[in-house]
């Protein structure tokens, strides 16, 4: 048969099939006008060629299989010398994958040192003292960049004042499950965010240009820089709630060393219980940045909009200071500012 005949039968391209011949693996017969006449044994030898290759073992290394058929044998492999070019090839792609797992390594190491780099505003309690943080506002997660268009209150929190909270269950980042309706005594703030950024991982499309979305870390990084003033100043316990998994978000508690837990509501749950406002970015329902303080059970007061959300927790610690916890004080209800006249609201 004729070069192209036996590449199809083969499987092969005639390209390949020269090469074969070239290198003097597959020698066909010459008929008296001097053209190559191909057999049966030589396709099945193109064969054998093919399917080693795609294994993995170079053309040049087949030469013991093609021996072994040439001999006689009924397989390629029925030789000892196959055996060792089988154990050669394994070793060879061994020391081949051994390196590719190190420079996977090594790029693994550089992305995480890259993405985490000013990844986390430094915790003031650790690095006390003026910092300089270097990098591109509009990229560095831990800052808020100029320019963020600014959440208008469209009323959509004005009648949480006084609604008791359901009786949902969350996991949190400490393992527990925290039941909403029985946080305890005292106040409880929950500071609910839409998706906090993660080093290496892109932010939905479009999120500086939505209203409020922009500043997660920041206010994180916030609550826990005002962390013990807020307890002092009446805020028993302290919690942030988005829709991302327990897994995600202990990353963050742990990168962001939030000394507070934070609770999972994947299935905003909250949100459809109470009728909080919320967002679609990324192909996601998210959650739109509030924060709840909580007394008895019910809602006492909410913060919405939330801006710029790095000045946030010192806002809430400002109402804590101004509305400090008297027994028998109702939840939901406005107490006038001590020398004002005024509600803080």
């Amino acid at each position: 048969m004729r070069i192209g005949d036996a590449a199809r039968r083969a499987g092969a391209t005639v390209k390949a099939v020269r090469y074969y011949e070239a290198l003097g693996l597959v020698t066909p017969a010459r008929l008296a006008n001097g053209y190559r006449d191909y057999d049966e044994h030589d396709v099945r030898v193109i064969r054998e060629i093919r399917d080693l290759n795609g294994l993995g073992i170079a053309v040049e290394h087949t030469r013991p299989f093609l021996d072994c058929l040439a001999a006689g044998r009924p397989h390629a492999d029925d030789c000892p010398a196959s055996l060792a070019g089988y154990r050669a090839a394994i070793d060879d792609l061994t020391r081949r994958i051994d390196a590719l797992a190190a420079r996977r390594a090594a790029l693994a190491a550089r992305l995480h040192e890259a993405a985490h780099r000013d990844s986390c505003a430094p915790d003031p309690q650790e690095h006390p003292g003026p910092t300089t943080t270097e990098g591109d506002a509009m990229h560095d997660i831990t800052r808020l960049p100029a320019g963020l268009p600014v959440p208008e209150d469209d009323g959509a929190c004005d009648t949480l004042p006084g609604q008791a909270l359901p009786p949902l269950e969350l996991p949190d980042t400490d393992g527990r499950s925290v039941r909403l309706d029985a946080l305890g005594p005292g106040r409880t703030v929950i500071y609910v965010y839409p998706l906090t950024g993660r080093p290496g991982t892109d932010l939905p499309e479009g999120w500086n240009a939505i209203p409020g979305a922009r500043g997660c870390t920041p206010e994180a990084c916030g609550f826990r820089d005002h962390h013990q003033e807020l307890t002092a100043a009446g805020a028993a316990r302290v919690y942030g709630l988005s829709g991302q998994d327990t897994a995600y978000q202990r990353e963050v508690v742990e990168r962001l060393r939030l000394p507070f837990a934070v609770l999972s509501d994947p299935a905003l749950r909250l949100a459809d219980e109470l009728r909080l406002p919320t967002f679609e970015a990324g192909g996601q329902r998210l959650f739109t940045r509030l924060t709840l303080v909580v007394l008895d059970g019910r809602v006492e007061h909410v913060f919405y909009p939330v801006f710029p959300p790095d000045r946030h927790a010192e806002q809430v610690l400002d109402w804590l200071h101004h509305r400090p916890l008297r027994e028998g004080a109702p939840a939901g209800g406005e107490v006038p500012v001590p020398g004002t006249g005024s509600a803080v609201r």
